[in-house]
């Protein structure tokens, strides 16, 4: 299967990107890269991006889309949680602009047997490095309960958290629960009728918390964003395009903090602090235009949120 992804606020998030033809660039999110192809068309050529994926399929697809890119690039098969070490290991002291588009990918969504998607029975995975130890299927049937609904209300913000997870270890006492066909009819035993009739489908919820929890994805968040932030050059851009509000929380919540002058605690009657503000925010989030929306329904929930270097 090719790996298929439309790239969402493609446009706008390259264009407030991109400063210096020239520059040093880090798309961390390679996916199908279409951000990094668009970013690669802008570049001259002695400009250099570097696009890191954890996922060995986008790092296939990726190095062959960009084969034809006259600037410099770099294609890394790895966490973009590393992006100190990564940046280090390519000697490279600044760069001028980072992106991070968190959504997952279409291809990943859509490839029945990565086990991401409600809509597909395929075997319970959601690993992104499909290296890590951690799976779907070691958190559905080894968590015990409390832990489970825990995940669920923290990552999925669900309501019926407690009762989904009760209905899994109920059932996993009789077998293993090993495919997300199996899990999907388990969620909509756990949800009452008429809650299931109203809102979006009744697992989406409980797989999204699911996803987050194998993939580590908000407990990296923070310190990468800060390492981003660390490593541009005065000038640079960090964008930042989330889906959903966990991960918009902390995004907002990281660069604001970077925008801060003084971090004194608050009784302190005068700054002793000497902190200089790292980051300034540039306008509101971006959202995308409604045509964007008509034609890619999955970019309905996305914010793009850029700040400078300062």
């Amino acid at each position: 299967m090719e790996f298929h992804h439309t790239s969402v606020l493609l446009e706008e998030s390259v264009t407030a990107l991109i400063t210096n033809a020239a520059g040093v660039y880090i798309d961390c999110t390679l996916g199908g890269a279409g951000h990094s192809s668009a970013i690669a068309t802008r570049l001259a050529p002695e400009g250099h991006l570097i696009s890191i994926d954890q996922d060995l399929v986008a790092v296939a697809t990726g190095k062959e889309r960009l084969k034809q890119a006259s600037c410099s690039v770099t294609v890394v098969h790895d966490n973009f949680r590393n992006l100190e070490a990564i940046l280090n290991s390519l000697a490279i002291e600044s760069v001028d602009g980072v992106l991070f588009d968190l959504g997952v990918s279409s291809y990943q969504l859509d490839t029945a047997e990565r086990g991401f998607s409600y809509m597909q029975d395929a075997p319970l995975d959601m690993r992104m490095d499909p290296r890590q130890a951690i799976s779907a299927y070691h958190v559905v049937n080894e968590y015990p309960e409390q832990q489970l609904a825990k995940v669920i209300i923290d990552y999925g913000e669900e309501r019926w958290a407690r009762r989904i997870a009760q209905f899994i270890c109920k059932a996993r006492q009789i077998k293993p629960v090993e495919t997300t066909g199996q899990l999907v009819e388990i969620i909509k035993q756990a949800i009452p009728a008429a809650a299931r009739r109203e809102g979006p489908h009744p697992a989406k919820r409980t797989f999204q918390a699911l996803r987050i929890e194998v993939n580590n994805e908000l407990g990296i968040l923070r310190n990468t964003f800060e390492t981003a932030a660390k490593r541009l050059r005065i000038g640079g851009r960090l964008c930042i395009i989330t889906f959903h509000s966990l991960e918009d929380r902390i995004a907002k919540q990281t660069m604001q903090g970077l925008t801060k002058a003084c971090i004194c605690p608050p009784q302190m009657p005068i700054c002793v602090c000497q902190n200089k503000p790292t980051l300034k925010m540039l306008g509101k989030p971006i959202l995308p235009s409604e045509d964007e929306v008509e034609s890619n329904p999955r970019a309905r929930s996305a914010k793009l949120r850029v700040a400078l270097r300062v």
